[in-house]
């Protein structure tokens, strides 16, 4: 059985994005709910969220950027950026507990005192550009996490991994230009026209060409599509690139009971593809992976989906 962390700390919730936002505390409740239920807390290592130190998010985003991001959100205003964008007073601090437990979850792992770990975290990252707020995301935490390993720990090479059925926009676009940080995404094209980016043709650019790869699933696809897709472009990819730690881009709005893509992956889908990046992780990477909540958005399917997720993990 593998050493594995589980972030999970109550402040999260304090992130009110207000009444029928589906980026919810309840979602975070349902996660811990499943793991909980499912019986396997006691094997888990409870990992606390720590606030980031602000020159880790600086790595990824804009000094001023960061300053207008905590003005709105003391002043009050209830929105930032983008109408979709929800907060309240407490974003800000929330914010930088997400990307901070995210940092101590990965010094655990550097420092040998877990294999991999599971970051149930709100609000999530991976739409947040250097100098915007995007898609419910403000801080972009697997980006931050990965300059973080890259600078603090001399990791060379970078493997990110995003099967949030949307697009991760923000962290294509920090690292498009950089050949240390590989970033896959499978994803479905076109999803309500958001973000609108991660086609085929988008590889990267200057020295970072070819370390972008994006898989597009059309509406309506499921389970085979993404096993054909991930084992034509993931597996090979990695193979060159041969990452020394992996950051998983967690979402599960890809699942068929989820209304916020028309992708029909099934629980045991979602199995198979952790499954795999469990293997690719051992395969190059000494096991080494980080799981990041991104998206997600059915209760009814969050714990259970949750819960295969850490078995995994605990089981390598």
């Amino acid at each position: 059985m593998k050493r594995t962390g589980y972030l999970h700390d109550t402040r999260y919730l304090l992130h009110d994005t207000g009444p029928y936002h589906p980026e919810m505390a309840d979602r975070l409740t349902a996660v811990y709910n499943g793991i909980k239920d499912a019986g396997l807390l006691d094997r888990l290592t409870l990992i606390p969220a720590v606030r980031a130190d602000p020159k880790w998010v600086e790595t990824v985003h804009d000094p001023g950027y960061i300053r207008r991001f905590e003005e709105v959100c003391l002043s009050g205003n209830r929105t930032f950026d983008y109408p979709d964008n929800q907060m309240c007073i407490d974003t800000y601090e929330t914010a930088y507990l997400a990307a901070g437990g995210i940092l101590e979850a990965a010094r655990r792992i550097m420092a040998g005192e877990l294999d991999n770990a599971f970051c149930a975290v709100r609000p999530p990252g991976h739409h947040a550009e250097p100098n915007q707020a995007m898609g419910f995301c403000y801080f972009n935490n697997v980006a931050v996490a990965a300059r973080y390993l890259q600078v603090e720990h001399a990791i060379q090479r970078v493997g990110i991994i995003d099967f949030d059925v949307h697009h991760g926009n923000g962290t294509q676009h920090i690292f498009e230009t950089d050949p240390t940080v590989f970033y896959y995404s499978i994803h479905q094209h076109p999803s309500f026209a958001f973000p609108g980016t991660g086609r085929e043709f988008e590889e990267g650019t200057a020295a970072g060409k070819g370390y972008t790869k994006n898989s597009l699933v059309l509406p309506g696809q499921g389970d085979d599509i993404y096993k054909q897709l991930i084992q034509r472009d993931l597996l090979p990819a990695f193979e060159r690139f041969k990452p020394e730690v992996i950051i998983a881009s967690t979402g599960f709005d890809g699942h068929r009971d989820d209304d916020m893509s028309d992708i029909n992956l099934s629980t045991e889908g979602y199995s198979w593809i952790m499954e795999t990046i469990m293997n690719l992780g051992n395969r190059y990477a000494a096991g080494r992976v980080i799981s990041v909540l991104e998206g997600g958005y059915c209760l009814e399917r969050l714990g259970e989906l949750a819960a295969n997720h850490v078995r995994i993990l605990l089981n390598g």
